[in-house]
């Protein structure tokens, strides 16, 4: 049974810092994303990491502050945030498929399996 399941979300004052976490269990992934949705908003792409290779993707308005990784051994997912502002107030989830997806696939919501959610508040 394929689950992922995030961690790590939380409070935090405006310029702060706070590191989500991805464990996915039942098989292997070869594309990881995070996506985020605030009150009254669409689902939005944040970042993705493609393997092989461990490209990585981000949403320009991360770009530089938010980082993705995954540890292959443990087959989880993180996602760094750095430099934290109040619009990066959402719920984030975590998405993940088997398939080496394509790049255009990646920022689009075409992921097989998610994530419950985590919230995320930045206070000004």
């Amino acid at each position: 049974q394929v689950q992922l399941v995030e961690s790590g979300g939380g409070l935090v004052q405006a310029g702060g810092s706070l590191k989500l976490s991805c464990g996915a269990s039942g098989r292997t992934f070869n594309t990881m994303g995070w996506f985020r949705q605030a009150p009254g908003k669409e689902r939005e792409f944040v970042a993705a990491l493609r393997r092989p290779g461990s490209n990585t993707y981000y949403a320009d308005s991360v770009k530089g502050r938010f980082t993705i990784s995954m540890d292959a051994a443990k087959n989880t997912a993180y996602l760094q945030m750095n430099s934290l502002k109040p619009e990066d107030s959402a719920v984030y989830y975590c998405a993940a498929d088997a398939r080496r997806l394509i790049l255009s696939e990646i920022r689009t919501t075409h992921y097989n399996y998610w994530g419950q959610g985590t919230q995320v508040t930045v206070a000004s």
